[in-house]
C-alpha cells in the first residue's frame, strides 16, 4: 500500500514533466515564429536566387537521367526473358486436336502443340528427331529402326514407350479408326524391339518414308480401352488431350449464338517436362474465327497478338496497326492442271501452247507480295530439280504457231475455230480474290493467242466436289509437295484412277516413259541415282506439258510486337511454324553486358 508521502512525490513529479512539456512547447512556438514565420515575407526579395537554385537541381536530376539512359546501351542491352501470354487469331474451326484426324489450319494448330510425332521439321524445314533420338536404315533399305530418347512423358506423367508408337500406328492402318493417315500406312510392318526401340518394315523401297513419321503419337494407357470405330468421336480429342508436346490443354471457351459468330478459344500452358525443355511462354492461346471481318477487328482491338489463315492485309489495316508480315514460302506448287482428256486438251500442241501463252514472271510481280515461282514439277530446293528441263519458257509467237499447226485458225472475233468448233474450255478455282486476280490474267493471255476462257470459282463445296470427280476442263489449284521430290501422287497414271486412294494426278496425266521414271525414283535411296531416274520423267513432262507451274504459295504470318526466336524459313503446312515454339518468347528485360 503506498503512503501519503509517496503519493504526493508522485503529483510533484508529474506537475514538474508537464511544466517542462509545456516550457518546450513554448519555446518551439518561439523558435518557429522567430526563424521562419517572420522570415518568409523575406523571399519575395531573393524569390530570383531561389528559382535560380531551384531551376539548377531540377536541370541537375534531368541532366543525369538522360545521361543514364544515353549511356545504358553501353552498359545495358535488352534480352528476351521467360513469361508473357501470347495470343494467335487462327481462320477457322475447331473440331479434332487428334494427330489421327486433324487436318484444318486450326485443328492442325492445336494438335502439333500438345502432341509429338518421332520426327519432325527444324527451322530450316529439314527432318530432325521428336521423340526420336535416332533412326536407321538397315541393308535391305526397307526396315527402320526407330529409337525414342530417354525419360519421354506424357503431359500426366506417365512414361512414353515404343508401345504408344505401336499403339499409335496400328489405330491408323484400322480401317475402322477412320484415320486420313491410313492410305500412308497400308503394309507397314511394326515390331517392338525393348520399350524404346521399335522397327517398320516397308513392303518396297520407299525414300521418302522418313517424312511419314511426323505425325503425332497418342498414349496407350488413355486410349487402349477405346473402339477404333469410336475413335474418332471420342471426347479425348477435343476436351483434354494427352500428349507429349510443348503445350498442355488448361481452358477451353465456346462463345457465339450463331455458326457466323461462334468462336473457339482454347489456352494452353506449357509441358512442364517436355522433353526439350520447358516451354518460355507462360501461356499461349489459340482463337478460331469464322470470318476475316471479325479476325482482322481483333487484330485491330489488340485482343490477339498474330493472325493466321489471311492471303493479304488490307492497306487500311496496315496503315494503322505497326505489325510484321512473315511471308514464308510453303513446299507446294500453285498450277493449272490441263485435263488431258478434254476433247482439246488431249492436243498436245495446244497444251504446249497454252503454257508458252503466259508470262509467269510478270504474273508474279502482279501478286502484289513476294513469292518463288515454279517452272518445274519438283521444287526449286529440291535436290531433283533440274534448271536445264524445265516447263516450256514464255514465247507467244510460238503459241501462235503452234496453235496454227494443230489446224486452229482465228476467226473474226479472234478467237480460233477448227471443224466449226471455237477453241474454248471452263476453267475452274476456289473463290479467292488472290486466284479471281490468276485466272483473269491467265484468261487474257490465252485470249491474245485465240484461246476462249471461261472462268468459274464456286463454293468451296462445289469445288471440292468437281475436283474429287475431275470434273473440270482445267484446275486452278495448290498442291503440297513437301521436303523430298517424291511427286509420284501427281504425275503417274495411276494415280487418275478413280479407284485410287487420293486420286490427285489432276491432270489425269499418262506417260509410260514417265510412269517407269517415278517409279524409280521413289525405290532408291541414293539422291545421285534417284536423279538419274527422274531425268526421264522431267524430259517427258516438258515435252507433254499437262499443267502450267506458276508459283509456291506463301503462308502469311501477321505479328505485333516482338516475337523473339520465330525465325521460320520454309514450311511445308501452316502448323510447322511451331518448329521451335518451346522457344518463343514476347518479354524482354536490360541486363548488364
Amino acid at each position: 500500500m503506498i503512503d501519503r508521502a509517496t503519493k504526493l512525490r508522485l503529483r510533484r513529479k508529474i506537475r514538474r514533466s508537464r511544466r517542462h512539456v509545456e516550457d518546450i512547447g513554448v519555446q518551439a512556438e518561439e523558435h518557429l515564429e522567430r526563424h521562419l514565420i517572420r522570415r518568409l515575407g523575406r523571399l519575395y526579395r531573393v524569390r530570383r536566387f531561389v528559382a535560380g537554385w531551384l531551376l539548377l537541381f531540377v536541370l541537375m536530376i534531368g541532366v543525369v537521367i538522360a545521361q543514364v539512359r544515353a549511356l545504358s546501351p553501353y552498359y545495358q542491352q535488352t534480352v528476351p526473358t521467360v513469361g508473357g501470354s501470347y495470343t494467335e487469331g487462327v481462320l477457322g474451326a475447331f473440331t479434332n486436336a487428334n494427330p489421327l484426324y486433324a487436318t484444318g489450319g486450326f485443328d492442325g494448330a492445336v494438335s502439333q502443340l500438345v502432341f509429338s510425332g518421332l520426327l519432325k521439321y527444324d527451322q530450316n524445314n529439314q527432318l530432325t528427331g521428336d521423340l526420336a533420338e535416332s533412326w536407321e536404315l538397315d541393308e535391305s533399305e526397307q526396315s527402320y529402326t526407330v529409337v525414342l530418347k530417354d525419360n519421354l512423358k506424357w503431359q500426366d506423367g506417365e512414361d512414353v514407350t515404343a508401345e504408344d508408337v505401336e499403339f499409335t500406328y496400328q489405330l491408323i492402318q484400322n480401317p475402322d479408326t477412320r484415320s486420313p493417315l491410313f492410305a500412308s500406312w497400308q503394309h507397314v510392318e511394326l515390331e517392338i524391339q525393348d520399350e524404346r526401340t521399335v522397327t517398320f518394315t516397308l513392303p518396297n523401297v520407299l525414300s521418302s518414308f522418313p517424312h511419314s513419321m511426323t505425325n503425332g503419337i497418342v498414349p496407350k494407357h488413355i486410349l487402349a480401352t477405346v473402339e477404333p470405330s469410336q475413335m474418332r468421336g471420342h471426347a479425348f480429342n477435343t476436351v483434354n488431350p494427352i500428349g507429349s508436346g510443348p503445350f498442355k490443354f488448361d481452358i477451353i471457351e465456346v462463345s457465339g449464338r450463331t455458326p457466323e459468330e461462334r468462336e473457339e478459344r482454347i489456352r494452353l500452358v506449357p509441358h512442364e517436362q517436355y522433353h526439350d525443355g520447358m516451354p518460355k511462354l507462360q501461356t499461349l492461346t489459340l482463337r478460331a474465327f469464322r470470318s476475316e471481318e471479325r479476325l482482322l477487328n481483333s487484330f485491330e482491338e489488340r485482343e490477339i497478338n498474330a493472325m493466321v489463315g489471311l492471303r493479304t492485309v488490307p492497306d487500311t489495316l496496315a496503315e494503322k496497326i505497326d505489325a510484321t508480315e512473315h511471308s514464308i514460302p510453303f513446299t507446294g506448287q500453285i498450277a493449272t492442271f490441263f485435263n488431258n482428256n478434254h476433247k482439246y486438251l488431249k492436243n498436245r500442241q495446244v497444251r504446249q501452247a497454252l503454257v508458252r501463252a503466259v508470262d509467269t514472271n510478270a504474273l508474279i510481280q502482279g501478286l502484289g507480295y513476294p513469292v518463288i515461282g515454279a517452272d518445274s514439277p519438283f521444287l526449286r530446293e529440291h535436290f531433283a530439280y533440274d534448271p536445264s528441263v524445265t516447263q516450256l519458257n514464255h514465247d507467244k509467237a510460238r503459241a501462235n504457231k503452234l496453235l496454227s499447226e494443230a489446224g486452229w485458225k482465228r476467226g473474226d472475233d479472234g478467237i480460233r475455230v477448227k471443224d466449226g468448233e471455237r477453241l474454248s474450255f471452263r476453267l475452274h478455282a476456289q473463290n479467292s480474290s488472290e486466284f479471281t486476280y490468276v485466272t483473269q490474267t491467265l484468261q487474257t493471255e490465252w485470249r491474245d493467242i485465240g484461246v476462249e476462257v471461261e472462268v468459274h470459282q464456286p463454293s468451296d463445296n462445289e469445288f471440292q466436289s468437281l475436283m474429287a470427280l475431275h470434273n473440270y476442263d482445267a484446275l486452278l489449284y495448290g498442291i503440297s509437295i513437301g521436303v523430298d521430290p517424291d511427286v509420284f501422287a501427281y504425275w503417274h497414271s495411276s494415280q487418275a484412277d478413280p479407284r485410287s486412294d487420293t486420286r490427285l494426278n489432276l491432270s489425269e496425266y499418262s506417260s509410260e516413259v514417265a510412269d517407269v521414271a517415278l517409279e524409280g525414283g521413289r525405290t532408291r535411296i541414293d539422291e545421285t541415282l534417284r536423279n538419274a531416274k527422274y531425268e526421264p520423267f522431267l524430259e517427258a513432262w516438258r515435252r507433254d506439258a499437262p499443267a502450267l507451274m506458276l508459283y509456291q504459295p506463301r503462308f502469311l504470318y501477321v505479328v505485333r510486337g516482338n516475337l523473339h526466336n520465330f525465325d521460320q524459313k520454309i514450311v511445308n503446312t501452316t502448323s510447322d511454324r511451331y518448329s521451335n515454339v518451346h522457344n518463343w518468347m514476347t518479354r524482354t528485360t536490360k541486363v548488364n553486358k
